[in-house]
């Protein structure tokens, strides 16, 4: 068993700040662009500072690529004032002047050069990015059409433009996302460890500075002007009701439910800082119109971003593939090729193509859990990976056992592919309100030992069932494996716990899988991400055989 220190929670959180932090200052104009910067006007009456870049030597009108972000101000008050270098990697990379693209980047309420307070994609947030869209869309030099481009929280604004469907919007491309802010920070109210950092680390200070006394004199007014006192606007983070107006107003799902806006999203199983398990799944299936998506086993990274020659998601032609959406969309051209609806990379590296996510050909066992029992002392660690992944973001990497009631699956007699987002009902004996329960699904190896392949956690006020639904997955059960579920009281290494101390009795339950067809997808092209790689040799730990022996249920359906 593993205590998580107070130095390693220390050591994660400041590794989780560095991973937030805003990334990029002002550069020259990208090659093939000039620029201009001008503010407009936000219904409340804020002002939001504007970078405008034009291809050069082009004067008719063309589409706008869109970026609406709180990470575009300058990191220094001597620097030459130009737009962001933020995106210039795509900017550059897909050739957007020369392809006759005008691009738009607008720093949210808050930072940058634009005045008021960063709501965390709240009420004013969302009049930011719906301003945004409309005056990109209505300036003489534009065609009209609008599409969206970001990644982390400037793809989140992507999302509030794809629910809220502002006019002149034709397209989003969404890379790492959390469409759901509650569940982008808690899960049934236990907090995620990477959440702790923000807002009053990642975006107080750091978003409010950020100007140059070489700039334009509204830049330095706004900027300078902000203060810690837009913080007590962001005090509601930190309740764990899903039922506050807080955060039913910040759930994208809900607002997406029928939106025909065409999106392009990339979603990671092994992104601490959006976390799977924020809704990003249900974001892509509540959308009405044309969609793709990358999905699989890689963190916190861009669709180019590369593992040293290696496209660090495993597949290459991102940007390739964003032209033809966008050119499909707000150009009205054709595309020569074929994208598939979803890429999903699968645990074993391979990608396949499918038309839905999960796969239309999904079909959901329930098995039976053991009884048993666990301490809520927060102390249970669910993976050895040190790093963001389903075991969480906590620096630990110590050898731990898995402590709690574990329920084994017979031997798999062939192999087997789990994708979906599989739940657990179990029955609970509570004597403490707000007790902890955590349920990870692992693969069991024939010598004992176990990889996390998807989590969950919940809080219970009072003996009974508790539901939890898991985060999506998708994982292949070589032959001979057995499927493990462990019902616990923390996953020390993802969340923040606090504990009851409390004796938890576990009196049985289900767990619901989501099985498909392991054989006969339709491949395409891409090989294993790096993450992958890591995670398979770092997550895995030892189980006692014994124990696999003791507690294994051979009721457990398994696909055939």
């Amino acid at each position: 068993m593993t205590r998580v220190s107070r130095p390693a929670l220390l050591a994660a959180l400041l590794m989780v700040v560095g991973l937030l932090a805003p990334a990029g200052s002002a550069a020259p104009a990208p090659n093939g662009s000039t620029w201009t910067e001008t503010f407009i006007d936000t219904p409340d009456g804020e002002r939001l500072h504007v970078d405008v870049m034009r291809p050069e030597g082009v004067k008719g009108k063309t589409p706008v690529i869109l970026v609406v972000s709180p990470y575009l101000g300058m990191a220094s008050p001597t620097e030459e004032p130009g737009p962001s270098n933020r995106f210039h990697d795509f900017f550059e990379g897909a050739n957007v002047f020369a392809r006759g693209y005008s691009v738009v980047m607008v720093s949210l309420r808050g930072s940058g050069g634009s005045s008021g307070c960063l709501d965390i994609l709240g009420p004013g947030e969302q009049a930011d990015v719906v301003t945004a869209v409309e005056w990109a869309a209505s300036q003489p030099w534009s065609t009209g059409k609008v599409g969206m481009y970001g990644k982390s929280y400037d793809a989140n604004t992507g999302m509030v433009g794809a629910a809220l469907r502002p006019k002149g919007l034709a397209a989003v491309v969404a890379q790492q996302v959390v469409p759901d802010r509650y569940r982008g920070s808690y899960n049934d109210r236990v907090r995620f460890l990477q959440s702790v950092a923000y807002p009053a680390v990642s975006y107080g200070t750091q978003a409010e500075g950020g100007f140059s006394v070489n700039g334009d004199p509204e830049y330095a007014l706004n900027s300078a002007s902000r203060s810690a006192d837009c913080q007590p606007f962001l005090a509601e983070h930190y309740l764990d009701d899903p039922t506050s107006d807080f955060w039913t107003s910040r759930d994208f799902v809900a607002k997406a439910k029928g939106s025909t806006v065409p999106t392009f999203m990339t979603v990671g199983y092994v992104d601490s800082n959006t976390n799977v398990g924020g809704g990003a799944v249900d974001f892509f299936n509540a959308l009405a119109g044309p969609k793709r998506m990358w999905i699989g086993w890689w963190d916190h990274v861009r669709g180019n971003d590369l593992a040293g020659d290696e496209p660090a998601m495993g597949r290459e032609g991102f940007f390739a593939e964003v032209m033809r959406f966008y050119d499909q969309h707000l150009k009205g051209i054709r595309p020569k090729v074929s994208d598939p609806v979803v890429a999903a990379q699968g645990s074993d590296g391979r990608w396949t193509a499918e038309r839905a996510w999960p796969p239309a050909d999904v079909r959901t066992l329930a098995a039976p859990l053991k009884a048993g029992s666990y301490d809520d002392d927060a102390t249970n660690v669910g993976s050895n990976d040190s790093a963001a992944g389903p075991g969480g973001s906590g620096a630990l990497g110590s050898e731990q056992t898995g402590a709690g009631a574990w329920t084994f699956s017979p031997p798999l007699r062939t192999a087997a592919r789990m994708a979906g987002v599989p739940s657990a009902a179990v029955d609970l004996g509570v004597t403490v309100p707000r007790t902890n329960v955590a349920v990870n699904v692992y693969d069991v190896a024939p010598d004992g030992t176990a990889t996390m392949v998807t989590r969950g956690a919940a809080t219970a006020d009072a003996s009974g069932v508790e539901t939890l639904r898991l985060f999506p997955t998708d994982w292949t059960f070589a032959k001979g494996h057995r499927v493990g579920v462990l019902v616990s009281g923390a996953n020390a290494e993802a969340y923040v716990h606090v504990p009851t101390y409390s004796t938890v009795s576990v009196g049985g339950g289900t767990v619901t899988l989501p099985w498909m067809r392991a054989a006969g997808r339709t491949p395409t092209a891409g090989t294993i991400s790096s993450r992958l790689e890591a995670y398979l040799d770092s997550a895995p730990f030892a189980v006692d055989p014994a124990l696999v022996a003791e507690r294994t249920e051979p009721r457990f359906p398994l696909p055939r």
